[in-house]
């Protein structure tokens, strides 16, 4: 393997590259030449996780977000994700559009009207009535549960540990690194190794399943402007399309490729949002309820946190069906990115306290989806009528979710301009997932956080488009479910992985801390770790 790595040029691990790329590889033949069968087994293997570790999935997030609280403000909040004296590597504002672009940027376009107004009319808490006022706060409540604190959650946790270790520690940039306190130099070997391989298909089946949503709502875009159907052959020559966008923008780099995209993205959805707002009639109904719907979030969140539905039997024919396919769901599809946007978070972020990137990994962005959720929601359980029997957007949730944000823009003025420059921001919302992958990817399997050679990212950036189009193939018509299926399913052993990083760096904290107050410079993090605590000062 060193030897071919050496002949095409690649600066990389060779081990963990060729094994990824192989098993990318049969993954994918398997699902050509065995669609029925294997598709089969992926949901007899949903049904299996969703059934019987459903209230695994519900509790652990909450449990992940009780602990990065309590890091934030505890005397580990000062260590700094680097040396002592670093400097942040990025302004905040680049840092925010950054890691919001690169994270759930797709999915808000995806859902921001969508579910709200799934929930509006298909209330998932027994005895409320569709299209009622109680239906549509318990709406935006559960909506900005699924992609507020609790999706972010997802991604800190895995950001924090990678930068500690990563940088604080001088290890690779990969994510066997988090585990250096239990394994030691073993994180270098077969072990090591293997968490790396499946860190890095976690991450190409996650963001392919994103790209395949995002492209969904792309192609209805194209057909409700253009009269285009909205085929699978549409949807594939879209992902083509933006997975060459993706591969010049991966190639040109993270400063100038990935960080101008993500300002440029995030300044638009921005100034839709607030055409929404101050357009659509309803300006002070949505300031209203703006400061309310915080209210309402932060006053449900303990319940909604440990919801698991545990008498669904009993009170819905469809059983516990409904939060195995919405938060179930939810989770082990953002756990999939964990890995991505672990070592992106990590690598924008060098320099900040741990508490500064817990408080602006973990909040800020949690802000802006209350703000997103509160003025797109509303505006559209307002225009589908609360009080009512339901309304356009409604018809379209229930016909193509991805129809949803388009028949939003036909109540507003300018709708053709709005449709298109719908398609854009998730256009762009795309190129940006898929190069920032592509660069992460390409840092997982190298171990490094400096770029590898172009060769090697633009490999990566073509798999995944690769991937997210075979997806959409399989998947047909039903692209979607099938999606969730997949992605449930390779969610499991994620979620594990990253439950583990908990008590790796509970260790990695106490062991510098203890360093940094004894001010024993000539003792590496790696050698206080192997330090009797008892020897030191309490930690």
């Amino acid at each position: 393997m060193d030897a071919l790595a050496r002949r095409l040029g690649l600066r990389t691990n060779p081990q963990i590259f060729f094994t990824s790329a192989g098993l990318m590889v049969v993954i994918l033949a398997l699902l050509l030449i065995f669609p029925g069968t294997i598709g089969d087994g992926f949901t007899a293997a949903r049904t299996w996780v969703t059934t019987n570790l459903g209230w695994f999935f519900i509790f652990g997030v909450t449990a992940w977000l009780v602990f990065l609280v309590w890091i934030a403000i505890s005397k580990y909040g000062d260590l700094r994700l680097g040396k002592a004296d670093e400097k942040p590597a990025y302004g905040r504002v680049s840092w925010f559009t950054m890691l919001f672009a690169g994270g759930i940027g797709t999915v808000l376009m995806f859902w921001g009207v969508a579910e709200p107004i799934s929930h509006f009319s298909t209330p998932p808490f027994p005895g409320v009535e569709p299209y009622s006022a109680a239906a549509a706060e318990d709406a935006m409540n559960v909506a900005l549960y699924h992609l507020g604190l609790h999706t972010w959650t997802i991604f800190t946790l895995p950001g924090l540990a990678f930068g500690f270790f990563i940088y604080r520690y001088d290890l690779p940039m990969r994510v066997s690194s988090v585990f250096y306190p239990f394994l030691k130099e073993r994180i270098h070997g077969p072990i090591g190794k293997t968490i790396d391989v499946f860190a890095v298909l976690g991450t190409l089946f996650g963001l392919a399943v994103s790209l395949g949503l995002g492209t969904s709502q792309i192609s209805a875009g194209l057909s409700a402007l253009t009269g285009l159907s909205d085929s699978v052959l549409v949807r594939v020559l879209v992902i083509t399309v933006l997975t060459a966008v993706a591969t010049v923008s991966v190639a040109v780099g993270l400063d100038k490729g990935i960080k101008r995209l993500s300002n440029i993205n995030i300044g638009m959805a921005v100034g839709m949002m607030l055409f929404v707002l101050f357009t659509g009639g309803a300006t002070v109904f949505l300031l209203r309820e703006l400061v309310e719907s915080a209210g309402n979030y932060l006053a449900a969140l303990p319940g909604l946190s440990l919801w698991n539905d545990a008498l669904a039997n009993a009170t819905q024919d469809e059983g516990w069906g409904w939060q195995a396919g919405w938060t179930v769901f939810y989770w082990a599809w953002t756990v999939t990115w964990a890995p991505f946007m672990g070592v992106f978070l990590a690598r924008i972020s060098r320099g900040r306290t741990v508490r500064e990137f817990i408080g602006g990994v973990l909040v800020a962005p949690s802000l802006f989806t209350l703000v997103w959720f509160v003025i797109f929601g509303w505006s559209a359980m307002e225009i589908d009528g609360i009080g009512g029997e339901g309304g356009p957007i409604s018809a379209a949730v229930a016909e193509s979710v991805p129809l949803a944000m388009f028949t939003f823009f036909e109540s507003f003025p300018w709708t053709p301009l709005l449709q298109g420059l719908t398609v854009v921001i998730v256009a762009l919302f795309f190129a940006t997932s898929a190069d920032s992958a592509a660069l992460v990817v390409d840092m997982l399997c190298s171990g490094e956080d400096e770029e590898g050679p172009v060769g090697q990212r633009v490999f990566w950036a073509v798999c995944l488009g690769a991937l997210a189009a075979l997806l959409i193939m399989l998947g047909g018509d039903e692209a979607i479910p099938a999606l969730q299926e997949v992605i449930t399913v390779v969610g499991l052993p994620i979620f594990i992985l990253v439950f583990a990083m908990i008590p790796a760096l509970l260790v990695g904290l106490r062991s510098e801390r203890r360093r940094v107050l004894r001010g024993d410079h000539d003792v590496t993090p790696m050698e206080e770790i192997e330090r009797d605590p008892e020897e030191t000062p309490s930690a």
